[in-house]
């Protein structure tokens, strides 16, 4: 899952939960498919080889290359989000630190927030919510639905044991 508690075993006084987006494609999958998508597109430049048209056709496949080389490196930057929250008995704080920009932090006291789970209505299936301190704001938006259902359960369990020692 990509999320992982920081206290094990689970502390009364303090928790930590780290998220982020789920990324697959690992350094060694990214030079692999560069390195695929260049063979498979030279491929047909193999039976036009010392022609003009080979020429021609070259500016393109490597053009097609740079592009794909540029879109996953642009993906692999823009899943470098992080949300960390911390749950005290008194204070309930996340930080969301996006790839660009300041970051930018909701805090409320724990006994008075509430978790949400959202499943229609919220731009995403079972959007999980936090309300208190006037603010509602959400929680994993980039997780799949599956690991917020997961992510909501662990979380009212470790919230309510915070607000109610």
């Amino acid at each position: 899952m990509p999320y992982r508690w920081t206290d094990t075993p689970p502390s009364p006084d303090h928790a930590e939960l780290h998220l982020w987006p789920y990324n697959a494609l690992k350094p060694e999958g990214f030079a692999a498919m560069i390195l695929g998508f260049f063979l498979f597109a030279s491929m047909p430049l193999i039976a036009v080889m010392g022609t003009k048209l080979f020429w021609g056709l070259l500016p393109f496949m490597l053009a097609a290359t740079a592009a794909l080389y540029y879109a996953l490196r642009k993906n692999g930057r823009d899943r470098q989000i992080i949300e960390v929250l911390t749950l005290t008995p008194d204070m309930t704080r996340l930080t969301h630190t996006p790839t660009k920009g300041e970051s930018q932090s909701w805090e409320a006291q724990t006994y008075w927030v509430k978790l949400s789970l959202h499943p229609t209505g919220g731009p995403v299936p079972n959007y999980v919510t936090l309300k208190g301190g006037g603010r509602e704001v959400e929680l994993g938006a980039f997780l799949s639905e599956d690991e917020r259902t997961a992510l909501y359960a662990e979380l009212s369990d470790r919230i309510r044991q915070m607000a109610h020692p």
